[in-house]
């Protein structure tokens, strides 16, 4: 795969940024982390040689510094919120977020309980982490926030809430989703630490938009198709524009609530250090992208990707509609199609030709291969199938799964277990040719290229079952499908 980032370069300017700017408050910086931590495959998507644990590995290069605090709303503790991507609650995710950075030997200090109002199931949570040596925090509602600021910087206000004890000089707030409250939790200790003669510092780590960046270019059009549910808006920061004379790029909300932040800044410090959403912030990706044209490419991809998974969605009844318009939005801004994406004018190309669901992948090197549904494979365990062969050098009108290998698994799924569709899925096929490598060398090698089969493309031409697309997201396929359902 062709690289457009310097990951490298990446870890040792954010680092050595985020120390620099500690070094302008004195005593303690609380950064509020947007985004994914450890697992931003986004980023790796859009940026080709970013690793999805970057900015985990740029904090372990500061962990005698770092003291992680994980802030969740109570709310969504309460509501049994559930992580998408993940499939796990957020009160989940905290405990897993946790053992994460532990395992990388970073410290989290403790939790937050934001939006705080007696929820019966956040107090349980409280407890439960509390049984597990964890401090816990309560942050309560306060009427009127964002906007009513006289009440906000005060103690009937960031006042009311627990103050979190920390130790070390950079305090790194995150959450396992948006709305948590990352930023009112920094802006509560910025508060009491002022109470308490204490100096310390906001700032701001968000991987996109990526300010120094043209607005519309595909990396920070990509961000906005990813962000759709949530109904960000790239703009140009008026704030720096007047500040400074230079362009640069933020999102809508630091925008519209810069003039709060400002007037709760005033009313913490009697100033505010930032003359802008973009001076607040800390990300140095725009400095690290080394062939610019690659990183378009790959955005431009994600944002078909993006209308992709959406619209899928939508059929799910997943999705608002409205999302899939502004993606739709978001693609005519790019001048693309979904034609644009080589595999999904392949797959659905021989689909329309044989009048059955197919599937295509692209190798790394950029060739094509398809698939199509027959009585023993569904087009995407053939595909599998065929690309393996491919990669291994086999003919591809040889079988390295016989059908005695395939017949047991069906006659398992109709017979026993009661399934009325006898073809095999991705999983199952891998299981039969895992099988079949023991005796076929054939198989074996077949088997061994698995690996080369991250970051490929994928596209098939009807919806696929969860079980299918669990398994090309463990292979670490980027997966597409035509909005169809596949009929029984």
């Amino acid at each position: 795969m062709k690289t457009g980032f310097d990951n490298e370069k990446y870890l040792k300017m954010q680092s050595e940024h985020i120390m620099e700017r500690i070094g302008k408050f004195g005593d303690k910086l609380y950064l509020e982390f947007g985004g994914k931590l450890f697992d931003d495959y986004h980023a790796s998507r859009v940026l080709p040689g970013f690793e999805p644990d970057s900015k985990l590995r740029m904090l372990m290069k500061l962990s005698d510094r770092v003291e992680i605090v994980v802030v969740i709303n109570s709310g969504d503790i309460e509501k049994n919120k559930v992580r998408g991507d993940l499939g796990i609650t957020y009160d989940e995710d905290v405990i897993r977020l946790i053992k994460e950075f532990e395992s990388r030997g970073l410290y989290v200090g403790s939790v937050v309980l934001t939006q705080f109002t007696g929820q019966g199931a956040a107090e349980a949570f409280k407890s439960r982490m509390e049984k597990k040596g964890y401090r816990v925090y309560r942050h309560y509602r306060i009427e009127g926030y964002p906007s009513n600021v006289p009440v906000i910087a005060s103690d009937e206000g960031f006042g009311r809430n627990e103050y979190i004890e920390t130790s070390r000089p950079l305090v790194v707030v995150t959450a396992p989703g948006p709305g948590s409250g990352k930023m009112a939790t920094c802006l509560s200790q910025l508060y009491h630490e002022n109470k308490r003669g204490i100096k310390a510092g906001y700032a701001k780590y968000e991987t996109f938009p990526i300010w120094n960046i043209p607005l519309k270019h595909p990396v920070n059009l990509a961000y906005e198709a990813a962000t759709a549910d949530l109904n960000d808006v790239n703009m140009i920061d008026p704030f720096h524009l007047e500040a400074y004379g230079e362009t640069t790029v933020n999102y809508n909300r630091d925008i519209e609530i810069f003039p709060v932040l400002n007037a709760i800044f005033e009313g913490i410090y009697g100033h505010n250090p930032y003359k802008s959403p973009t001076d607040m912030g800390v990300n140095m990706a725009g400095n690290c992208i080394v062939d610019d044209e690659v990183c378009r490419e790959a955005s431009l991809m994600e944002i078909i990707r993006r209308y992709y998974t959406t619209i899928n969605a939508v059929v799910n009844e997943k999705a608002q509609e409205s999302e899939v318009l502004k993606i739709e939005l978001i693609m005519k801004q790019a001048n693309i199609t979904t034609d644009d994406r080589k595999v999904t004018v392949a797959a659905n190309n021989r689909a329309e030709s044989l009048g059955v669901p197919c599937a295509a992948i692209e190798l790394q090197d950029g060739r094509i291969i398809t698939s199509k549904t027959s009585d023993l494979l569904g087009a995407s365990a053939a595909l599998l199938l065929n690309a393996l062969k491919e990669l291994a050098g086999i003919d591809h009108g040889l079988h390295v799964i016989s059908r005695e290998a395939i017949e047991p698994i069906q006659t398992l799924k109709t017979e026993y277990l009661g399934g009325t569709n006898p073809r095999l899925h991705t999983d199952e096929v891998l299981i039969a040719l895992a099988m079949s490598a023991v005796n076929d060398k054939n198989a074996k090698a077949a088997m061994e290229q698995l690996h080369k089969l991250k970051g490929c493309q994928v596209h098939t031409s009807v919806m696929l079952s969860s079980v299918d697309i669990t398994t090309f997201k463990r292979l670490g396929v980027d997966l597409t499908s035509e909005p169809v359902r596949r009929a029984k």
